[in-house]
């Protein structure tokens, strides 16, 4: 009986420490987790915007040298970001701006400015989850993945009784379990 209290004990000491200390990585790969199995719908690092802009077409036509293209941004308030520019096909310009770029159609005079920002948080949690940090942060990494191993089979054990693993806990872990290989089945 001794040996069964202490097993339990420990079994929660376990339990509970791992998840306290854990608690911040495991926030940092649920929530960069979510956004990146959302990556279709939007992107996690960068917040994108497109704005469109028409120019007077004799005056985007006339564009030759950096003087013609500080000309051009003046005219939407952007020369003080100018980088850089060239011509990737015939009549279409491309400006390389501070945080972006602005492609004018020369024929059209129809325009497409794209300002790209880091998103704040996501950047840095997501800069995480890829292991980018390299060694001592796959070390890290791997220690919570342990952990999380621990934190799994300790928390089966915690309860007894009605609410325990050999009863309501049991048939929970059970399904928890068929759930991704009927899913894995699915998609394979």
């Amino acid at each position: 009986m001794l040996g069964k209290m202490k097993w339990r004990k420990i079994n929660r000491i376990i339990h509970r420490d791992f998840g306290y200390f854990f608690f911040g990585m495991t926030l940092i790969y649920s929530i960069s987790g979510i956004a990146l199995n959302h990556i279709h719908h939007w992107n996690p690092n960068y917040i994108i915007r497109n704005e469109q802009v028409v120019f007077d077409k004799s005056k985007v036509n006339e564009i030759k040298d950096k003087d013609d293209v500080l000309a051009i941004l003046k005219i939407i308030n952007k020369d003080d970001v100018y980088k850089s520019h060239y011509f990737p096909v015939k009549d279409q310009l491309k400006i390389f701006i501070t945080g972006g770029s602005l492609v004018i159609e020369q024929e059209t005079g129809k325009g497409v400015i794209e300002t790209i920002k880091r998103r704040p948080f996501f950047k840095e949690i997501n800069f995480l989850h890829y292991n980018n940090p390299k060694k001592l942060w796959t070390w890290f990494s791997d220690i919570f993945a342990f952990s999380l191993i621990l934190i799994a089979i300790s928390g089966l054990f915690l309860l007894k009784g009605k609410h325990g693993i050999t009863r309501r806990g049991g048939w929970l872990t059970l399904v928890g379990i068929i759930v991704p290989v009927i899913l894995l089945f699915l998609y394979l």
